[in-house]
């Protein structure tokens, strides 16, 4: 699995943007989105019953990001149609403000790293991507536990100060010195 310090592989996948008939579609890859922050998360498939917790919760903070100037990619190895079917099947997901992309071949989720070795789905894998395309935190849970989205945001605030933040450290609070 890559880790802090790698880069974030190349890749072009087609993501569900949008609902609107005839939009509904797009290339999303790894430069789509120069200068910024990425959250890239992974989940094991689509139509379950963790899976939309996660996917409605970052969908939620998605200002929160924004505001921190990064943007979030949601993906799993679901095609682009069944990611469309599900966003117009379920309440939760219709409104989603960040691209679902579409691993189906599962080029993104082998080079990352984050392939269930038994069940060949993603894992729930989180991975917080600088600006420059590195990878700066990385986050798995099993795929019976979902993610803490608040905790992302959190992560991604620390790593934005460049400093040295303690245990339990959240925006706004001191940060240590090196000396």
């Amino acid at each position: 699995m890559l880790t802090v310090g790698d880069r974030l592989p190349h890749f072009a996948l087609t993501a569900v943007t949008s609902l609107e008939p005839g939009h509904e579609f797009a290339t999303v890859g790894d430069a789509s989105y120069p200068d910024k922050w990425l959250v890239l998360f992974a989940w094991p498939m689509d139509f379950t019953f963790i899976c939309p917790t996660e996917i409605a919760s970052f969908g939620k903070k998605n200002a929160d990001f924004a505001d921190r100037d990064t943007q979030v990619l949601g993906l799993s190895i679901d095609s682009h149609f069944v990611h469309l079917a599900w966003r117009n099947s379920h309440l939760d997901l219709r409104d989603l403000p960040f691209p679902m992309l579409a691993d189906i071949k599962r080029e993104l989720t082998s080079a990352l790293g984050i392939l269930h070795k038994v069940d060949g789905v993603a894992l729930r894998a989180t991975f917080i991507v600088d600006p420059l395309g590195v990878i700066r935190h990385v986050s798995v849970n099993d795929l019976s536990v979902g993610r803490n989205v608040d905790e992302t945001l959190r992560v991604l605030d620390a790593l934005q100060t460049d400093e040295l933040c303690p245990c339990n450290w959240k925006k706004g609070e001191s940060t240590l010195s090196g000396s």
